[in-house]
């Protein structure tokens, strides 16, 4: 009786979540507007507005839902979408990528979309080796042996440390705001007051009236900082729901508390991600051909440049993109993300 009710509330939940999408899968809208009313209008849609048609798979922790774009047969990406954001973020990367022979791979992070939990009793928990070692058992679910990986934000931290752990199932890195491995010690060093007021929302998890905040008030949470983060992007309200209808995920809120609370240290890990997180604290470095993007708009707290370039060891370029970029870049500079991708797999020796 316990596995026919998880069976149907998760059934329950990927309904739900299922037609919230439906309601945006008719929209044909281009995103395309005039320069003068878009400082950024040349990396706008080149599909229109469109949801992409999901499967799941079962590793040993999750059903993860995920978007299969491409030829099978292609040279595999794998896109890492952040918070509060989706797979939609890489919509147009998408076309664009399969337009040239790539098959892309685009899962939910867990506790977004239809990436569900098998089991009621599995911790919630939002650590950075838990949510990469997540994608490990995504790739190993459908036999993909190794990948180029991108991503920004959440994303753009797991697929560092993939490529740090598990360097053999990293082909190539493509990593926005570089390198993003951190851990518990070592961020107790407190920072300059300007930096710690970037982070205001990490503060503010971390109480029970932040958790209760945001679970009440989740889709304009998350509007806040698509705005701030990228203060330059004129999104619409369709695009933006498009995306926050991934965070109606029931274990999304859990996540997402957990992952900021463990970066601060007021909140445990699990031990089966011990070892990965004790090598993590020693700030490995990336062995992987990498391109590091950032945006010149980035409204979000991110390192610069200059400071993490030691950490990429193979043949490494970084890229800023100018023009009001901020930190949602795949999704507002799609050509320039897709550009990267190429340009990294081209770094690797076939």
């Amino acid at each position: 009786m316990e596995n026919k009710n998880l069976d149907r509330r998760r059934f329950l939940s990927i309904t739900a979540l299922g037609a919230v999408a439906t309601q945006f899968a008719g929209f044909n809208i281009l995103q395309a507007k005039s320069l003068q009313n878009n400082k950024i209008a040349s990396q706008n849609s080149v599909t229109g507005l469109r949801t992409f048609a999901i499967k799941q798979v079962r590793t040993p922790l999750l059903d993860i839902g995920y978007a299969d774009e491409g030829p099978v047969n292609g040279r595999v990406v794998i896109l890492l979408h952040g918070w509060p954001y989706d797979i939609h973020s890489f919509a147009d990367t998408a076309a664009l990528l399969t337009a040239k022979g790539y098959r892309v791979l685009i899962p939910h992070l867990r506790g977004h979309g239809t990436t569900m939990f098998l089991s009621e009793v599995t911790a919630r928990n939002g650590q950075q080796a838990a949510i990469a070692k997540d994608i490990i058992d995504f790739m190993d679910a459908l036999r993909i042996k190794n990948a180029i990986i991108g991503g920004f934000d959440w994303g753009a931290r797991t697929a560092n440390i993939i490529a740090a752990l598990w360097p053999e199932r990293c082909q190539a890195l493509i990593s926005v705001s570089g390198y993003l491995i951190g851990s518990q010690e070592g961020n107790k060093k407190p920072l300059p007051p300007k930096a710690e007021l970037s982070w205001w929302y990490q503060y503010y998890f971390s109480t029970e009236r932040g958790r209760e905040g945001y679970k009440a008030n989740t889709h304009d949470f998350a509007k806040l900082i698509w705005q701030t983060a990228s203060p330059e992007w004129k999104f619409d309200d369709a695009t933006f729901a498009r995306s926050a209808a991934s965070l109606d995920n029931p274990d999304h809120v859990d996540i997402v508390i957990h992952n900021y609370r463990w970066r601060l240290g007021l909140a445990e890990g699990e031990s089966r991600y011990d070892a990965y997180e004790t090598k993590l604290a020693t700030f490995p470095d990336i062995t992987v051909p990498a391109i590091t993007l950032e945006g010149d708009a980035n409204g979000a707290p991110h390192p610069k440049p200059e400071d993490y370039a030691k950490r990429f060891k193979n043949k490494y370029e970084h890229r800023t993109l100018t023009g009001g970029i901020g930190h949602n870049l795949p999704q507002e500079a799609p050509q320039d993300f897709a550009g990267a991708i190429i340009a990294a797999a081209a770094m690797v020796r076939q």
